[in-house]
């Protein structure tokens, strides 16, 4: 089944809330106007009778009422709607103004001023009955008057009224469907541009966005997030760009290397030991590309939520300890001392940690002056466990601090990871490991010491 669009939905519901108040309305209307005349028809007829009873206040008998019919029929002859009926005690007509009137009989025995209604032959009476006088010949027994008023007119008007209602009631309705979808259309337009922009973004347009001059107060929300999404999408695509590029390039220089190698080689023939100190040689290129194409698979798991630690209680001292034993011979060769302070644990995949320390150590091993001292320090407390690798060099400038951790970075060529031995990523790795132990890890630049400091969670010493 097709569905309806937005536009045609806002017009239906439009629609339904205008007739459904105009509906509430003219019955609104209708009770009024049938309580406002039941209230004039109730006025006229307690007038006459009021009337009529101060004419009859001072009957006797029978005998003296022909006095009275001239007073009677002024009053009540000036109401052409209007008929009168008096009887005696024993029921008897005495008065019938203009004449009589069929009446039922219950209506004769009808509380005194009470108002009801009768409908005979297509025609509708409202009447009232009540006593007036006394009888005294009748041992006292009141007369009985009956106004009856014709209120046929009121019943035709509430019908033509009716009519008129539901004929302007389906008007209203098409004509409020139609301004609805009039009014919907132009105020969706800043929906249809959103949908033109996004049909319209290409790999070479993501710098496009919409303004938000003519943007609805209610769809700014919309565009802003789609306008941060472009952005966002912006910014991936040119880091996947770089990132191809870069790849490329890590890659030609030791493929240039093996190809360039290899054909100088074969050029002509060798002794077996200049072949054996080639395949050496290019053994080294190779561990270089298998370790790069190795971390590239490990960031793209990471990237896609694929990279699952495994949750035992790590000793980070006994980890930095035992990675202190490896750079130790590569530290003194370059009178570098390592040292040790505190002591922390955290729940996580010891390999993985493993892989983050050294990172960090081998890159602080790199561009440490001659005769420094790298710092490792652990503190934990209540609130989490911190590892710190501080080391003396070159300050780092505070605007390129974030693009540390950022694939083959290239900000700055005083702490250049990209070598013939190393791709560039392993901070990039080192804080995907973190991110995945819900870590955070960052940067400090500051007096000739750089420091990069992991912070975990105190949930991550929780089982």
């Amino acid at each position: 089944m097709k569905r309806l669009s937005l536009t045609t939905r806002l017009s239906l519901l439009f629609m339904l809330a205008v007739t459904a108040v105009l509906l509430l309305a003219g019955l609104m209307f209708q009770q009024f106007s049938q309580h406002h005349f039941l209230q004039q028809d109730r006025q006229t007829l307690e007038e006459k009778r009021q009337a009529t009873q101060r004419i009859l206040a001072e009957f006797k008998g029978v005998e003296q009422f022909d006095q009275f019919k001239p007073q009677l029929r002024a009053l009540l002859g000036a109401h052409r709607d209007i008929t009168a009926i008096i009887l005696d005690g024993a029921g008897n007509v005495l008065f019938a103004e203009p004449g009589p009137v069929e009446l039922p009989e219950r209506l004769r025995g009808m509380d005194d001023g009470e108002i009801w209604q009768w409908q005979e032959h297509g025609h509708l009476f409202r009447g009232l009955t009540a006593r007036a006088g006394a009888d005294v010949a009748g041992q006292g027994q009141p007369l009985t008057l009956m106004l009856v008023l014709d209120v046929t007119a009121h019943t035709h008007f509430f019908a033509a009224i009716t009519r008129w209602f539901w004929i302007g009631l389906v008007l209203s309705a098409l004509l409020s469907g139609g301004l609805g979808w009039l009014v919907a259309r132009s105020g969706l337009e800043p929906l249809r541009q959103v949908t033109r922009v996004a049909a319209s973004i290409s790999a070479t347009s993501l710098k496009e966005r919409i303004p938000l001059t003519s943007v609805p107060h209610e769809l700014q929300q919309l565009v802003v997030s789609f306008n941060a999404m472009l952005a966002r999408l912006d910014d991936a695509f040119m880091r996947l760009s770089n990132f191809s590029a870069d790849i490329a390039h890590e890659l030609r220089t030791p493929l240039s290397n093996l190809l360039t190698q290899t054909e100088v080689v074969l050029s002509r023939p060798r002794h077996s030991e200049d072949y054996q100190e080639t395949l050496y040689t290019n053994l080294d290129d190779l561990k270089h590309m298998s370790r790069m194409i190795d971390d590239m698979l490990f960031l793209a798991k990471a990237d896609n939520g694929l990279i699952m630690p495994e949750r035992q209680l790590v000793a980070l001292e006994a980890v930095v300890g035992k990675l202190f034993e490896y750079y130790r011979l590569l530290a003194d060769e370059r009178g570098i001392q390592l040292r040790l302070h505190g002591q922390g644990s955290v729940r996580g995949d010891l390999l993985m940690l493993h892989r983050a320390i050294a990172n960090l150590l081998s890159n602080a091993l790199r561009y440490t002056p001659q005769g420094q001292t790298i710092t490792v320090s652990i503190r934990q407390n209540e609130s989490g466990t911190q590892l710190s690798v501080a080391n003396p060099g070159p300050v780092i400038p505070a605007e390129h601090l974030e693009q540390l951790f950022e694939r083959f970075y290239r900000g700055d060529p005083a702490r250049r990871e990209g070598s013939s031995i190393n791709a560039g990523l392993g901070l990039a790795i080192t804080r995907s490991i973190v991110i995945a132990h819900q870590g955070e890890i960052h940067c400090t630049s500051a007096d000739g010491v750089t420091t990069f400091s992991l912070v975990f969670a105190a949930s991550r010493l929780s089982g």
